[in-house]
């Protein structure tokens, strides 16, 4: 994300993108880099709420294991599985 390198907000958000798994800090970070520019507030505020989430379940969630019970949560965890690598 070109012009983002001395910004304290993304620099917060890169740090809270890393997981316990590479693989959920790639995703994460995917979509850190490709979808938060252009993101709207309401799905910039589901992201962060991903962000709290347990990464056990976050990654039952990615691997397609579960579904999250929030509609929402759901969206957006679809939006990110599907983002290009």
């Amino acid at each position: 994300m070109p012009g983002t390198e001395d910004n304290p907000e993304i620099k917060r958000l890169r740090w809270r993108c890393r997981r316990g798994m590479r693989e959920l800090d790639q995703l994460m970070l995917r979509y850190l880099d490709q979808r938060w520019p252009i993101a709207e507030d309401a799905e910039r505020a589901l992201f962060l709420q991903l962000l709290d989430c347990e990464d056990d379940k976050l990654w039952r969630w990615f691997m397609g294991r579960e579904r999250p019970e929030n509609a929402e949560l759901d969206a957006i965890v679809t939006l990110i599985a599907d983002l290009p690598a």
